[in-house]
């Protein structure tokens, strides 16, 4: 699979199955022995099955109202980088947290290493500028 093909289709899926916190289409998007790195200092998870305790952990106490992401940038080797913008309530607040994803695919479309960066903000804000959202 092309690498586009894959970055949209991953950005698709993401932006539709984060709203509804379906973990088993999010899964699919990954190589079984994939590498997640929450932000860049955390203990990376390693594998689906990490992946998923990770996203169940991320979702407990999470109520979506909004996903956007922007179109994928495309670079070479398999690489494509995304922004996102989650708007939630934690725990019965307002919060948003935006952030971007660089994922890595495999020959098959899969990610076999992501790694986000995120930011979250009391209330529900729209990031600055329209670098990716304009």
């Amino acid at each position: 699979m092309e690498t586009r093909e894959a970055a949209d289709r991953f950005v698709r899926v993401w932006q539709r199955a984060w709203t509804a916190h379906d973990m088993d289409a999010l899964l699919e998007l990954y190589a079984e022995d994939c590498l997640h790195r929450s932000m860049p200092f955390r203990e990376p998870h390693r594998g689906r099955a990490a992946l998923a305790e990770y996203l169940r952990w991320s979702f407990a106490g999470e109520r979506v109202t909004d996903v956007r992401f922007s179109a994928p940038v495309v670079g070479e080797d398999g690489v494509a980088v995304a922004e996102f913008r989650v708007l939630a309530e934690e725990d019965g607040a307002p919060s948003t947290l935006a952030g971007c994803v660089f994922v890595r695919f495999d020959a098959a479309g899969l990610a076999v290493e992501t790694r986000d960066y995120w930011h979250t903000v009391d209330g529900h804000r729209e990031p600055e500028g329209a670098l990716f959202f304009g």
